[in-house]
């Protein structure tokens, strides 16, 4: 791997404006234009990608992605292979994740439509910021989590499992296991109660 990949990837200031993540950013480009061709409507000679030839690409597309994971299009991301998803999990349509850092999704997690999953953060000394600089940190989202339509997760959160978070919420820090948050940025209101065993 190049330098500014090595550093992208372990949480290091880096530019983004290299060779190889170029060349990663056209593959992501041509998969998630793939992906999102026309909507299947059982007529592959009118366009659309069929569902079976839609998990090919997206299991080419992501880090790994589990069993029955279904993610509507369109979706984007930033490279793919930074993005773990679990088993069952369904991603609901115009998802970003941004993945210059690992994005890790537990199973039957369910989000919402417009989902943000950020991982990259600028530097705020405006002359450093000016030359391009920026870092990345992971998000993680927990099995059994429900994120509502526009949630935007910021960059370095954990989503502990079993959690809801409200639609139009902003998460900017971690949120523990089996509560309901809401709001921006999003605070906890209330304990969930466990799923039966």
């Amino acid at each position: 791997m190049g330098e500014n990949k090595d550093l992208m990837l372990a949480g290091e200031w880096y530019l983004p404006d290299d060779p190889e993540l170029g060349a990663d950013t056209e593959r992501r480009s041509a998969l998630c234009a793939a992906y999102n061709g026309h909507q299947y409507n059982g007529h592959h000679a009118n366009g659309g990608t069929p569902p079976a030839e839609r998990h090919t690409i997206l299991a080419e597309l992501l880090g790994s992605v589990g069993k029955g994971v279904r993610i509507r299009p369109p979706f984007q991301c930033d490279y793919g292979h930074a993005i773990s998803i679990g088993d069952r999990t369904f991603v609901n349509f115009n998802a970003v994740f941004l993945d210059a850092a690992p994005i890790t999704i537990g199973a039957d997690v369910q989000i919402g439509p417009n989902v943000q999953l950020l991982t990259p953060t600028h530097e705020l000394d405006t002359e450093r910021r000016r030359a391009g600089w920026e870092k990345a940190l992971p998000v993680t989202i927990g099995d059994n989590v429900w994120l509502g339509g526009g949630v935007i997760v910021c960059p370095g959160v954990t989503i502990g499992e079993n959690t809801v978070v409200g639609a139009g919420s902003v998460v900017t820090r971690d949120l523990p296991a089996g509560v309901l948050a809401v709001g921006n940025p999003a605070r906890v209101v209330r304990e969930l109660t466990p799923p039966a065993e």
